[in-house]
């Protein structure tokens, strides 16, 4: 088995005393629980520290073990998927252009298309214009996704400022899909799913049949915990090296810069420092979340209400400051 050790006691809270001098107390987690119970849209919340599950809370939505909609955290779990493909020899690097592997729409002309790279699709510094926020539900009733995303004209250069678009994640989806000969579902079964033993259901699918890219994937809390440990630990579980030597550290660098928290942003995962730590994070409409903070050896995995209306940043907020608080609570302990 390559999941970790999973021993549930009571409906609501699973503490584990562990033989490591700097273990969580049971009255920490504890009393941080209650700062759960105050939000109510949150689902689950799912705490390991130095690669034990340590605390877990349920209260609604799916179980901790059943999948639940991710939604934008998609994109974290695919850049994982990214650099898995590198590893397996499927792509070469981030630096390998887009057009090696991808046809270009016939009308899209501008030559700086050439230049676009795995990493500016990575790093949401494609310089293409955007597909989400106002441009989001034109480009889901396109007749093909990925056209429409590479058609798009440039308003920045490759390598640019960051401009978060959900098109470049499912660019980057259609790129594996292609590059592999394989579903982007069955690439992640093999390369993620199976090494990390952890369940991944199909999920929705474009006009051609590319599986979505950065949106609607389906884990369940404890398996987002795999995901994040595989990160904490340089990319190898278990001994075996399931993402390159220097992924993580490259994927933790911040590129570009959210224009809404400031956040840095690398491949796949928000930069920032919560409680004087440094924090890596993935993040999901209606407040899905997984937190890495290494200096704790810490991995948290969020789950909430994905169903509109969202609270959007302001809940993102709320999490943060969730995420402060156990962080300050475990250094008053020592």
């Amino acid at each position: 088995m390559r999941a970790l050790r999973f021993l549930l006691l009571s409906a609501f809270f699973f503490v584990h005393s562990t033989a490591h001098a700097h273990s969580i107390s049971t009255s920490t987690l504890q009393a941080w629980g209650e700062d759960i119970g105050a939000l109510e849209r949150l689902h689950s919340v799912v705490v390991a520290h130095e690669g034990e599950i340590v605390f877990e809370r349920h209260q609604g939505g799916p179980g901790l073990a059943v999948p639940a909609n991710v939604k934008s955290l998609s994109k974290t779990v695919l850049a994982a998927l990214a650099g898995a493909a590198v590893q397996a020899g499927v792509i070469e690097s981030p630096e390998q252009r887009v057009v090696s592997i991808l046809p270009i729409p016939a009308h899209q002309t501008d030559p700086r298309i050439e230049e676009l790279t795995i990493g500016n699709l990575l790093s949401m510094q494609a310089g293409l214009e955007r597909t989400s926020g106002s441009h989001y539900a034109a480009w889901v009733a396109s007749n093909n996704w990925v056209e429409d995303a590479l058609a798009r004209p440039f308003v920045d250069e490759p390598g640019g400022r960051m401009l978060y678009s959900t098109g470049s994640s499912h660019i980057l989806s259609a790129l594996l899909t292609q590059a592999s000969g394989e579903s982007t579902l069955a690439l992640a079964r093999r390369l993620l799913a199976e090494p990390l033993d952890i369940s991944l259901p199909a999920w929705p699918r474009d006009p051609q049949g590319i599986y979505f890219g950065g949106n609607d994937m389906q884990l369940s809390p404890r398996a987002l915990i795999q995901i994040g440990e595989l990160y904490r630990n340089d990319g190898v579980i278990d001994g075996e090296r399931l993402l390159p030597q220097g992924w993580v550290e490259a994927s933790w660098q911040p590129r570009g810069r959210s224009p809404w928290t400031g956040d840095g942003y690398g491949y796949g995962w928000f930069v920032t420092r919560l409680a004087g730590e440094d924090v890596y994070y993935g993040r999901g409409f209606g407040g899905q979340a997984l937190y890495v903070i290494p200096e704790r050896a810490l991995t948290i995995a969020i789950t909430a209400d994905p169903n509109p209306p969202s609270p959007g940043g302001q809940f993102q907020h709320e999490l943060h400051r969730l995420v402060s608080a156990l962080l300050d609570k475990e250094a008053t302990e020592h």
